[in-house]
């Protein structure tokens, strides 16, 4: 059973940079594609980024590339989202999420079997 702990959220300004992680208390870490979405007030569970279970391979929503950076570390059974030059529409709660599936199938939540249960980052400006 895969159990999802987000940590790193809080507010920062306009410019600044977040570190998220991710870490997993279960067992089955290494064999999972971790995701990393957001929800803001009123709006709908978007993708963001997303690793597969080795970590060749990274995908990102167009709104994020350049600024925001994925990445593991399966011995330490720990996902993270790097978040630089913050804007205020960066604003949400961050969930990571892991799922069985690779490839295209990242980008959808639908995919993604396990939810952690989020962190607030606040983007002032």
């Amino acid at each position: 059973q895969v159990q999802l702990v987000e940590s790193g959220g809080g507010l920062v300004q306009a410019g600044d940079s977040l570190r998220l992680s991710c870490a997993d208390s279960g067992r089955t870490f290494r064999i999972y594609a971790m995701g990393w979405f957001r929800q803001a007030p009123g709006k709908e569970r978007e993708f963001v980024a997303a690793i597969s279970w080795s970590g060749a391979n990274t995908y990102y929503a167009d709104s994020v590339k350049g600024r925001f950076t994925i990445s593991r570390e399966n011995a330490k059974d720990t996902a993270y989202l790097q978040m630089n030059s913050l804007k205020p529409e960066d604003t949400a709660v961050y969930f990571c999420a892991a799922s069985a599936y690779g490839g295209t199938y990242v980008y959808t939540d639908k995919s993604y079997a396990y939810w952690g249960q989020g962190t607030q980052v606040t983007v002032s400006s």
